[in-house]
């Protein structure tokens, strides 16, 4: 027997056994039914990290709805509402208003217990808010740097987040996990005779770049 004849004889079995393991995976895939539940999670982490750094005067509560498919995409939306009284350089803002984020998140870990995986993600957030901003000093030689108070100002504000974290499964539905995120703002212009707020619900505030992180307490329908 030739060597060609030798070397095709024996890359035929493990050729057989390449396409062999390719179909089980596929027809595993192919099992796995697309839609696998929801799960609604309430962050008990960020009202008390906000609370304890302004002592009580930044409070900021939310809540996110998940939804598994194929146990790797997790389209997300997340709701919340913040309150909040705080300053700099003498000026004081007080605002309240609700935002909401919208986004996905993947699993990293393909393959092995799908209940428990370590997620990334992209998120688009925005919020509105109503606020007041008084003792505002500006130089200005019409205003003769007195200071300004600017009443029921209204805003939106929108952002982009990347999201690290991991989601795991206590008992029953029952299930926890963390998020840490970098956020970008993408609202900066301000309209003529208004002033920027000083705060800016589910985004912090308000830097070009911010961060966050969320402890989640949540179950699975």
């Amino acid at each position: 027997m030739n060597k060609r004849w030798f070397f095709i004889l024996l890359l035929l079995p493990l050729t057989l056994l390449v396409y062999a393991h390719e179909d089980t995976e596929k027809e595993k895939n192919d099992s796995i039914p697309v839609y696998q539940g929801v799960n609604v999670k309430l962050d008990i982490a960020m009202p008390i990290i906000e609370a304890a750094r302004s002592a009580g005067r930044i409070q900021d509560y939310e809540m996110a709805i998940n939804v598994r498919l194929k146990n790797r995409f997790y389209p997300t939306l997340e709701l919340g509402y913040a309150l909040a009284e705080c300053g700099a350089d003498g000026a004081q803002h007080k605002g309240h208003g609700g935002f909401a984020r919208l986004g996905m998140d993947l699993a990293i870990v393909k393959k092995g217990a799908t209940e428990n995986n370590l997620l990334v993600g992209l998120r688009l957030g925005g919020a509105y808010q109503n606020y007041d901003l008084t003792n505002v000093h500006i130089q200005s030689d019409y205003w003769q740097a007195q200071p300004l108070n600017f009443y029921d100002q209204n805003r939106f504000d929108c952002w982009g987040e990347v999201v690290v974290g991991c989601q795991v499964y206590l008992w029953k539905g029952l299930h926890m996990g963390w998020f840490g995120r970098i956020k970008l703002l993408m609202t900066r212009s301000v309209a003529e005779g208004n002033v920027l707020p000083y705060y800016v619900p589910g985004l912090g505030f308000r830097n070009d770049f911010n961060w966050g992180v969320n402890y989640y307490i949540g179950y699975r329908f």
